[in-house]
């Protein structure tokens, strides 16, 4: 708990946690041999396109890319014939057979972070193992915590190509940023909120991350996010349980708020024949196996799935227009702690120290598992029951639903957890390419639309910036295929289990990133990692 204590006040201070930044490695220059590019022309020849926008796949077909955009799309002839040979153009600097292979928009992450010094000291293995599963663009909420200004000069070199890693889009907390210039202390007031919201805007933070708990009260909440829709800000909440009685997720939604992420707040919507959750007489907040053990008991407290309630909760977030960001792969250790434990990347790709920030332990936050029996689990997996169809049942009545996954914390390693958001949202429900849209296009709109702008990703189409994912396998088929690990199968000429699948290529504005090599060098850190004498 004083791990968890430190890095909270470094989130409203920014000054503890400049220190703890300190002691972190600067991202490295991009690694050209990892990621060669922009070309000015580039052409991906004979793929099968899957657009994002909900559509059907289709193909084969030529992408031809000039510097970071795609300037043309071109039938390569007809589905079980042979492809023409010496397709235009003829000029390309580099081409890509993708011949039986899948093109699909880069991956939106809408809930990162980075690492910290209890985690890895390295921010380029959390950039290296977000790309290789596919993400070109990633809401930092916040990236490090109150150190605004090292997120902001690294999507600065993002944007250049400086780095290797995906899109930037930069949100801060209230208050934060006093290395990057804020001089106004802790937001303690409206006019203060509304103060730190101007001041974000003028240094380039993208959007606002509400905690609804400590400083934060529904008053300043709602000052913030009406000033941060005048200015272009984006807004996103977790809504945490000390504030939940006075601004649950219907209230923060009709307040203007952008996104809900996590669970948080829906349920407390719903409650059936109370205003506040039934909590055991010994729940502390601050205990966070009570914390989190007990919150998944709301599950029989609310109006049922399908009631008139339910309906018209759902029909009025619709209203509003604000997004469901569930981030189901966070906390889906809590309903099989052995499965997320032993999952298979852990052996090659999860560093040591990450692994010991995993361990149950009071001090660090998420790792909760003090005590974690079947009764628990049991209690979240009636709870995953229901979210998972008031997320469904949302995207079904047109609500926007994105992808996030909140990498660092319970057992979930960068990346990989974002395939598992994939593979979750199709067990709520999602048919597969509804799953593809809301990693795609929603993530891409919800980021731009504060700023009164469509995006420019998030779609195989023409005009559009290059972030593209090259995929040996149909994800359509097996999700499983795009996780680094790959998908095990039995070899029938060989009567042997043999790995295929993973992502091939990811394509970020242009710059060709080797996906194998990638996962090569993420694995000999690791590899060196357990050589060295615990710290």
């Amino acid at each position: 708990m004083k791990r968890l204590l430190a890095i909270a006040v470094a989130l409203l201070a920014g000054t503890a946690q400049a220190q703890l930044a300190g002691q972190m490695k600067t991202s490295a220059p991009r690694d050209t041999a990892l990621a060669a590019g922009p070309y000015e022309t580039l052409v991906i020849r004979g793929a099968t396109i899957i657009t994002g926008n909900g559509g059907p796949p289709y193909g084969p077909a030529d992408i031809i890319i000039n510097g970071g955009r795609i300037t043309d799309i071109r039938s390569a002839g007809t589905p079980g014939l042979a492809m023409p040979a010496n397709r235009p153009p003829a000029n390309a600097v580099r081409e890509i057979d993708a011949t039986g292979m899948y093109v699909l928009p880069g991956f939106v992450d809408m809930h990162g972070h980075q690492g910290d010094i209890f985690k890895m000291n390295d921010p380029d293995y959390a950039w290296k193992l977000w790309l290789a599963h596919g993400v070109t663009a990633l809401r930092g909420i916040p990236l490090y915590g109150g150190d605004a200004a090292r997120a902001l000069s690294d999507k600065k070199r993002a944007a250049a190509g400086e780095i290797m890693s995906p899109r930037l889009y930069v949100y801060q907390t209230l208050g934060s940023g006093a290395n990057a210039g804020w001089k106004g202390g802790r937001v303690l007031s409206p006019d203060k909120a509304r103060e730190w919201v101007r001041w974000a805007a003028s240094v380039g933070i993208d959007g606002i991350k509400f905690f609804n708990r400590g400083d934060e009260t529904p008053q300043i909440d709602r000052a913030a996010i009406d000033e941060a829709k005048k200015l272009g800000l984006g807004t996103v909440a977790h809504l945490s349980q000390p504030n939940i009685a006075e601004f649950n997720a219907r209230d923060a939604a009709a307040a203007g708020l952008s996104t809900i992420t996590h669970f948080y707040g829906h349920f407390e919507s719903l409650l059936d024949g109370r205003r506040v959750q039934d909590t055991p007489a010994d729940y502390n907040f601050n205990d966070e196996q009570k914390r989190f053990g007990g919150i998944a008991e709301i599950w029989d407290q609310i109006h049922p799935p399908g009631s008139a309630q339910w309906q018209e909760y759902l029909a009025a977030q619709k209203k509003t227009g604000v997004n469901f960001d569930p981030t189901f792969n966070i906390y889906s250790a809590s309903r099989d702690l052995m499965r997320a434990q032993r999952a298979e990347w852990h052996d090659r790709f999860t560093l040591p120290s990450l692994t010991r920030f995993f361990e149950s332990n009071r001090d660090n936050h998420g790792s909760y598992f003090f005590e974690w029996t079947s009764e628990r689990e049991y209690e979240w997996r009636r709870f995953y029951t229901r979210y998972m169809q008031l997320v469904n049942d949302y995207k079904n009545m047109g609500g926007r639903v994105t992808t996030g996954s909140d990498p660092g914390f319970i057992w979930q390693t960068w990346g990989f957890g974002y395939i598992l958001e994939l593979e979750l949202l199709r067990e709520a429900g999602f048919a597969p390419l509804e799953v593809i849209q809301a990693a795609t296009i929603n993530g891409a709109r919800t980021l731009e639309e504060p700023k009164g702008r469509e995006p420019d990703f998030g779609l195989v189409r023409v005009g559009m910036r290059a972030d593209l994912i090259v995929v040996p396998e149909n994800p359509l088929a097996n999700l499983k295929t795009l996780y680094g690990t790959g998908f095990a199968r039995l070899d029938e000429a060989t009567q042997t289990t043999v790995v295929k699948g993973g992502i091939r290529w990811t394509i970020r504005d242009g710059i060709v990133h080797d996906v194998p090599a990638i996962l090569n060098s993420v694995a000999d850190s690791v590899a060196a990692a357990k050589a060295r004498p615990p710290q």
